[in-house]
């Protein structure tokens, strides 16, 4: 006698089905407008009952807000999995990495930086400034540095006016199809080295002003 078939279903685990219902958000997100969007179609797509979705999430904004935050925030696994060597090389694995998630997810993506894809939210760009700032964070951890260093909120503005030469650079690449990626690759690798290796060594050595000492 044949054994019984292997089942075709198994039951997730609460982090798995709640990171199921998370991807399903993505796509959807991705492909319609947040209007067109209900927390039906997200449970019918995920295959569960609409009030898991707020039991994981709570509201539909709550989790659109939280695919926003994810899609704009560089991990600290993305610093994790850099290969050890020098500054150019780690450079390029960051800027491949980088590119990489963007291509997975680029209709969401190019949605949270544009800002006709969002509209004017301030909720949303408060997000995007934090996500800003803790991306920065993720590329001085990188580098050894941190914000709470010296310098280190100019260091992490630095990067976040790095960002917005990354953020215009993937739309020349995505949207308007002016850049390839190696062309954007290239680009936004030998402005990375050039940021860290360069222009953060200069910022570091600057004196810091005494605020009693008058000026000249």
């Amino acid at each position: 006698m044949n054994p019984d078939p292997a089942p075709r279903w198994r039951r997730l685990e609460p982090d798995e089905r709640k990171e199921q219902i998370f991807g399903r958000a993505v796509e959807l997100f991705s492909d319609r407008p947040y209007s067109e969007v209900s927390t039906s179609d997200i449970a019918a797509a995920a295959g569960v009952a609409r009030g898991l979705i707020n039991h994981y999430f709570g509201t539909k904004r709550e989790l659109y807000l939280a695919v926003i935050r994810r899609a704009l925030t560089v991990p600290r696994l993305a610093v994790q999995i850099l290969p050890e060597g020098p500054l150019a090389l780690r450079a390029d694995a960051a800027i491949d990495w980088f590119l990489d998630m963007v291509t997975s997810q680029e209709k969401m993506w190019l949605a949270a930086i544009a800002p006709e894809g969002i509209g004017r939210d301030l909720e949303v760009e408060q997000i995007v400034e934090e996500a800003d700032k803790e991306s920065a964070d993720r590329v001085l951890e990188a580098v050894g540095l941190s914000r709470e260093s010296e310098h280190g909120n100019e260091l992490n503005a630095l990067v976040r006016a790095f960002g917005g030469m990354v953020k215009a650079a993937s739309r020349e690449w995505l949207v308007r199809k002016s850049l390839t990626r190696r062309q954007v690759h290239l680009l936004l690798s030998k402005s990375l080295v050039t940021l860290v290796g360069e222009v953060f060594s200069e910022v570091q050595a600057e004196k810091t002003a005494d605020p009693a000492e008058p000026s000249a």
